[in-house]
């Protein structure tokens, strides 16, 4: 079930190109994003949002891309 969730989750952040324009910096806030957002659906800029609000809990190498798109 845990393989079924993330796999979804990819699968909507890869496909609405959240977070920005490059896989890599998805596959940085992946880890996250199922921590801390697992319940924030994909768009309109509320995973961005969402990240930016737990700034301080995140890795370093998503706090990174979190402060590219928040400027």
């Amino acid at each position: 079930m845990r393989l079924v969730v993330s796999l979804v989750v990819a699968a909507c952040l890869l496909s609405t190109g959240a977070m920005g324009q490059s896989a890599a910096e998805r596959a940085a806030c992946m880890g996250d994003f199922q921590k801390l957002c697992a319940g924030t659906k994909p768009g309109g800029g509320r995973v961005l949002a969402c990240l930016a609000q737990q700034k301080d809990k995140l890795t370093p190498a998503c706090r990174q891309v979190v402060d590219a798109h928040s400027k």
